[in-house]
């Protein structure tokens, strides 16, 4: 019997490495995944190793000029192009073995002092700090979308919520600029991991090191890597520059959500506090009312998948060994580019959804209004006005709130000078100072806003100033992006000049 099941699995997977279902599950995706992502950074690194190793006189001048005409007849897009084939294990060996047909043997030195597990750290590590580079810019450029649309609100009125709850009077920019300061954050954040992740592997080999005399400085310089992964152990085994990164954009996934679902929630007809441009909503198909906010919608799930993919990284290295192993190369990798690329498309969604949509400011003023949201500055102007300490002041609004209450009542509103009169009366003992006019001015929500200028308040000038702080801390954030692109552009113009040296 068990013989027939040997038989039936030999038949349908083969005799020969690779199965056919270990091919089709596992090789054929993670070679998918190389020739889309890795050719020109594998074409870059070999092109910079051949150059080092010359320089070191382990490669005869001569030598490094026939690999490297072999290395510019290596036609890049017939290999993305090409199916995966069983014949190699994988890109890298394809690759080797077309060199060695263009070359001749002596192309087999091009893999002196280097291992797959080095040179392949390296391909992930420069894949993703393009990727993280690109994140960061389109995080920039949201923040200056919201940059826009606060200081284009600056002086709408609305209602602050704490629980759920409505709390105190502040502005739509006030609310922006917090998401602008958790964005910048998230930039700090990004900057970190990628002083992590842009770290040179090359030289490690396959563990720990080799004998030949190379020069892992030269290959740091070479290939535009900010500093070496001094131990040759932890640079093919350390999987936490992955797991680093994944932990950074989930957490920025996590915040963009909290405000995402905020704007889910004021996007209900109950809320109105703004409408959506035509191209985010979409019409229901038997209720003609209906202006769906999907772009809100699919802004949140995506980004719950971003936080899912982040997440299956690093259940991928939880208790795995600690060395070269699957789990956190070809397997992991594309969870973390994934949830990377889908967090770029979210910033420019969110960021054209924001600052196309209008604000409903009347409504949102009217709703701070016609609360008792602004009862806070009335307990702190009476504390000023009458010398009581602020439990009293407290005592005094919160007992005429709950007269309102009684009433039916349900805004300030309906708030007079002498009720509040009557509450001081009998919990001091002593009538109000304030006139009647200073009384209901501190009732409107403008007052309560424009008397908090202390720094990080709502205050029109106030606000003013903290965005045009924000504005010039883009110029150093956007310089910073621009530096690491260059020095990484240069390095590609100087690997391609030294490729055509060897051809001329």
């Amino acid at each position: 019997m068990f013989e027939d099941f040997r038989n039936k699995t030999q038949q349908e997977d083969g005799m020969i490495f690779p199965s056919n279902i270990y091919r089709k599950i596992v090789l054929q995706p993670a070679y998918d995944e190389a020739k889309k992502n890795f050719l020109t950074i594998m074409l870059q690194i070999n092109i910079a190793h051949l150059k080092m190793l010359e320089e070191q006189g382990l490669v005869k001048k001569d030598e490094a000029k026939q690999i490297g005409i072999a290395l510019k007849k290596i036609d890049l897009n017939y290999y993305r192009l090409e199916d995966y084939s069983p014949q190699y294990e994988d890109l890298f060996f394809r690759i080797e073995n077309k060199l060695i047909e263009l070359a001749g043997d002596i192309a087999g030195n091009l893999h002196i002092g280097r291992s797959r597990n080095d040179m392949g750290i390296a391909i992930y590590r420069m894949t993703l700090r393009k990727k993280l580079l690109l994140l960061m810019r389109e995080l920039l450029t949201l923040r200056d979308d919201l940059i826009a649309a606060a200081e284009e609100h600056i002086d709408t009125i609305m209602i602050g919520y704490t629980h759920t709850q409505q709390a105190q009077p502040t502005t739509f920019a006030h609310y922006l600029k917090a998401v602008i300061d958790q964005l910048e954050r998230d930039f700090e954040r990004m900057q970190h991991v990628y002083k992590t992740v842009n770290r040179s592997s090359m030289g490690a080999a396959a563990l720990t090191t080799t004998g030949f005399n190379i020069s892992r400085e030269r290959m740091r310089e070479l290939l535009a890597f900010d500093d070496i992964i001094e131990n040759a152990w932890d640079a093919v085994a350390g999987a936490d520059y992955i797991a680093e990164a994944a932990s950074i954009v989930q957490l920025a996934a996590l915040n963009l959500g909290r405000t995402s679902q905020d704007f889910l929630l004021w996007a209900t007809q109950e809320f109105n506090a703004f409408t959506l441009a035509s191209p985010y909503v979409q019409i229901s198909s038997i209720m003609p009312q209906k202006r769906n906010p999907v772009s809100i919608e699919h802004t949140r799930s995506l980004l719950s998948a971003v936080v899912g993919d982040a997440s299956t990284v690093l259940q991928m290295v939880h208790n795995t060994p600690f060395g070269d192993i699957v789990d956190t190369e070809d397997d992991m990798q594309p969870y973390l580019w994934r949830a990377i690329d889908r967090l770029i498309g979210i910033y420019k969604l969110f960021g054209s959804l924001v600052v196309t949509m209008d604000v409903n400011k009347k409504k949102l003023k009217n709703r701070a209004e016609n609360s008792f949201a602004n009862v806070t500055e009335l307990a702190d102007t009476l504390v000023r006005s009458e010398g009581i300490s602020f439990r009293q002041a407290h005592s005094i609004v919160s007992k005429c709130i709950k007269v309102l209450l009684a009433h039916g009542e349900e805004s300030l509103a309906s708030l007079t000078w002498g009720l509040a009169n009557t509450q001081s009366k009998l919990i001091t003992g002593k009538e109000l100072t304030i006139s009647e006019e200073d009384f209901y001015k501190t009732l409107k929500p403008e007052s309560f806003v424009g008397v908090r200028t202390l720094l990080g308040g709502p205050a029109p000038a106030t606000m003013k100033t903290a965005l045009e702080r924000s504005k010039l801390n883009a110029h150093d954030f956007y310089e910073w992006i621009r530096l690491k692109e260059s020095s990484i552009m240069e390095a590609e113009k100087e690997l391609a000049a030294f490729l055509e040296e060897w051809n001329q």
